[in-house]
């Protein structure tokens, strides 16, 4: 069973930058692929960004390419999300996840096993 924890939300103007956090505890952190999604009110739950067990290939939602940036650290169990450039838009409760990395389709929430509890990102403009 894996516990993920996210952390770094909050309330920041349009321009500006957060970078999310997300610990994992429990299960082979190092082997799974980890993602984040978004959901703002009244909308479905999206794909945001995701990153393969070794870091070495990542996807990102065509609305956040060049503007974040997702990583990790196996050594810390934790992977981040760096988000530069926010925009009102970007508004919504963030949700860390993790996928067996058998799991092709990252974009899709069906992939992912485990879901943190989300940390609120809202943008004022």
């Amino acid at each position: 069973q894996v516990q993920l924890v996210e952390s770094g939300g909050g309330l920041v103007q349009a321009g500006g930058s957060l970078r999310l956090s997300c610990a994992a505890s429990g299960g082979t952190f190092g082997s799974n692929t980890m993602g984040w999604f978004r959901q703002a009110p009244g909308k479905e739950r999206e794909f945001v960004a995701a990153v393969n067990w070794s870091g070495g290939s990542k996807a990102y939602a065509d609305s956040v390419k060049g503007r974040f940036t997702i990583s990790r650290d196996n050594a810390k169990n934790t992977v981040y999300l760096q988000m530069n450039s926010l925009k009102p838009e970007d508004t919504a409760v963030y949700y860390c996840a993790a996928a067996n990395w058998r799991r092709e389709r990252w974009s899709l929430r069906s992939s992912y096993d485990y879901w943190g509890q989300g940390t609120q990102v809202t943008v004022s403009s």
